[in-house]
C-alpha cells in the first residue's frame, strides 16, 4: 500500500461524498454502549452481530436498536465461523492485557486467555476484508512496545497487511473533548496492494463544552436535565473555590496541601484534579466516574459533576440514545465509549476502502 506525499497532503475526499456502493456488513465486538456502532451506522455500515459481556451495555444496545443482533454472552462462547466471508468489516476495542512473545513462536496461541485472543479468533474465523481495532493510547508503550508488536504480528500472520497504528485526537473530529485513542487498521493481503486507506480528514472546527451543552452546531437544543452524581459536602466546599478552567492549584496554599496531601509534594501538574471545565474549552477526557478525586469533571457554573446527559453530549451521543442500568452504570458505559462523531469519521474512511475493494471485485 503506497501513500505519496501528495495524497497525504490532499488527505481525503469530503466525507459527505462517501457513500457505500452496496450494503457492507460488520461485526462489532466489545460494543459497549454503542458509540463505535452508532458512528459506523451513521457512515452507512450495517451491523450483523454486536457482542458485549456487560449486561447493562447489551441492554442499552437492545433498547436503542431492537433490530440489531445483540449477543450478550461470553465472547469465547461465540462461533464466528458462521459468518465466514459474510462480513466485510470487524471492529472492536479489546481491553489492553499484558502479553509478549518473550521468545515464544506460537503466534496467536501466545495470547490465549486474553480478550485480544478472542478478537483475533473472531478475525480468523470470519475473514472480513478489513478490520479496525481500537485501544488506549498507552498500548503504544505497554511492555516497552512488545504488546503492540505482538498484536500486529498476530494480525499479519492471519493474512492481513497492518497499517502503522495511529493515535487520533477526538477533538479533531467534531468531538468537544480532549480524548485520544489508538486505532489499528488491517486489510486482507489480496487487496492491500491495490487500494489505499486514508485516515479521516481533520476538521477545521474545534468544539467546546458550550457546543456540547448548549444549542448550536452540534445539537439543536440545550442539554436536557438528567440524573447525575453529587459531590460530598467537603469536596463541594473545595470545588466552590475553583474558577472555570481552574484546578487544585487555584486553591489557597494551605487548602492545596490539605486536599492533595502527599501528592502535593510529588512532581507533575495533576491538572485533572479538582478540575472545573470552562465553557470555552474542550472537556478533558471523560472517565467511568466524574466525581473521583483524580478525575473530577466539574460543571463550569454549578458545583457538581456533569450529569448523565451532559456526559453523553460530550461523547456526541444523540439525546434520544438511552442508557440502561443505574446512574453509576450509565456513567461507566458513556465513559468507556468511542465518541460517536469520531467513529463516524472513521466509518467514512472504512466505507471508502471497502468501496475500493468492491470496485476491484467487480472489475
Amino acid at each position: 500500500m503506497g501513500e505519496s506525499q501528495s495524497t497525504i497532503e490532499l488527505s481525503y475526499y469530503l466525507s459527505t461524498l462517501i457513500h457505500p456502493l452496496r450494503t457492507y456488513h460488520s461485526i462489532e465486538l466489545f460494543a459497549g454502549a454503542g458509540g463505535m456502532a452508532l458512528g459506523m451506522e451513521k457512515a452507512g455500515i450495517h451491523h450483523i452481530l454486536l457482542n458485549d459481556f456487560d449486561r447493562y451495555a447489551a441492554a442499552t444496545l437492545k433498547k436503542n436498536r431492537p433490530d440489531w443482533n445483540v449477543i450478550h454472552r461470553d465472547i469465547s462462547k461465540i462461533d464466528f465461523k458462521l459468518y465466514k466471508r459474510k462480513v466485510d468489516l470487524l471492529t472492536g476495542g479489546f481491553p489492553c492485557q499484558a502479553f509478549s512473545y518473550a521468545g515464544k513462536k506460537r503466534g496467536m496461541e501466545d495470547t490465549r486467555g486474553t480478550l485480544f485472543y478472542e478478537f483475533a479468533r473472531a478475525l480468523k474465523e470470519s475473514e472480513p476484508k478489513v478490520f479496525l481495532a481500537e485501544n488506549v493510547k498507552g498500548l503504544l508503550n505497554h511492555d516497552k512496545g512488545r504488546t503492540l508488536q505482538t498484536i500486529v504480528e498476530v494480525f499479519k500472520s492471519m493474512g492481513y497487511i497492518v497499517l502503522e497504528p495511529k493515535v487520533l485526537k477526538a477533538i479533531h473530529y467534531n468531538v468537544p473533548q480532549k480524548r485520544e485513542r489508538l486505532f489499528i487498521v488491517g486489510i486482507k493481503k489480496e487487496y492491500a496492494n491495490q487500494v489505499d486507506f486514508f485516515w479521516p480528514k481533520v476538521s477545521n472546527r474545534l468544539y467546546t463544552l458550550k457546543d456540547a451543552l448548549k444549542e448550536g452546531e452540534l445539537f439543536s437544543c440545550d442539554v436536557p436535565v438528567s440524573q447525575g452524581q453529587t459531590y460530598p459536602d467537603k469536596k463541594k466546599k473545595i470545588l466552590d473555590l475553583i474558577p472555570a478552567g481552574g484546578y487544585w492549584r487555584d486553591l489557597p496554599l494551605e487548602l492545596q496541601k490539605e486536599y492533595m496531601m502527599k501528592s502535593f509534594y510529588l512532581g507533575g501538574g495533576k491538572t485533572g484534579i479538582a478540575r472545573r471545565i470552562a465553557w470555552d474549552e474542550a472537556c478533558l477526557t471523560l472517565t467511568c466516574s466524574p466525581a473521583q478525586k483524580q478525575t473530577e469533571r466539574c460543571h463550569p457554573e454549578e458545583t457538581r459533576p456533569f450529569q448523565v446527559r451532559e456526559y453523553a453530549r460530550i461523547q456526541t451521543f444523540p439525546d434520544e440514545w438511552e442508557f440502561e442500568g443505574s446512574v453509576t452504570q450509565q456513567y461507566k458505559q458513556i465513559g468507556n465509549a468511542v465518541p460517536v462523531n469520531l467513529a463516524y469519521a472513521l466509518g467514512t474512511s472504512l466505507i471508502d476502502i471497502l468501496n475500493q475493494i468492491e470496485k476491484l471485485a467487480n472489475a
